[in-house]
């Protein structure tokens, strides 16, 4: 089993897991409950990716609602809304976290995560050309004003992994129920985008089925596209 290096970098926990290759780095924002499968993750992606070598490193977010949202929205479900600090967290990456990491070395850089972390990987391939891609596995694009900014704008990435359970639009909450229809608009933007190469997979079960398997598989097709 590859054990994660624990790191303080830039006053966030990073945990950095060194996979054959230190040319190819995956990012990936994570909580409490990530941080339980990531071993699991990280076990997955070495098994589906063969000889594609790669660092992942993984930061501790310190406020997921406020931290991975793009801009302000209010509670979609419980009573905590969203703060918008995404460019901040974007900002974070760029200019500590990479520089820390590659000491200024060209490597391949991708991102990835679940939930609300895969929609800000998305959302940070609209907003910066430093990634190759990103593996968005069940991403929030139920977000309010999220299709409406898609529609109007291009990632700069040239590969983009999207996945989605196939019980997670089965709910009875309003806006949350839209992530399925969002998320095929979200496939067919990328699609007819010809820079762009994307795969859009469907998972059995709910949002909270095997988080660590699809995150993994995520990266995996990113990974496997190089080799």
């Amino acid at each position: 089993m590859i054990e994660a290096i624990r790191k303080d970098i830039g006053g966030r926990e990073c945990l950095i897991y060194e996979c054959g290759s230190a040319d190819t780095l995956l990012i990936q924002p994570v909580d409490d409950h990530d941080i339980d499968v990531l071993d699991s993750e990280v076990a997955e992606i070495v098994r589906l990716a063969g000889n594609a070598g790669f660092t992942l490193a993984a930061f501790r977010v310190n406020d997921w609602n406020d931290d991975l949202s793009p801009w302000e929205a209010p509670a979609v479900f419980g009573d905590k809304g969203f703060g918008g600090r995404a460019e901040s967290t974007l900002e974070y990456i760029e200019k500590v976290l990479v520089p820390e990491l590659t000491g200024g070395r060209d490597v391949k850089l991708y991102i990835g995560g679940y939930s609300l972390a895969a929609f800000f990987a998305l959302w940070s391939v609209y907003n910066t050309d430093m990634f190759c891609g990103a593996a968005a596995a069940s991403p929030s694009v139920w977000f309010p004003g999220w299709i409406d900014f898609a529609e109007k704008n291009e990632v700069k990435a040239g590969r983009v992994y999207l996945s989605l359970g196939d019980k997670e639009e089965k709910t009875r909450n309003p806006v949350m129920r839209t992530v399925g229809d969002n998320l095929r608009r979200q496939h067919e933007l990328l699609m007819a985008d010809p820079r762009v190469e994307c795969k859009l997979e469907m998972n059995q079960g709910n949002h909270f089925k095997e988080e660590d398997i699809r995150t993994a598989k995520g990266f995996a097709w990113l990974l496997n596209g190089q080799v």
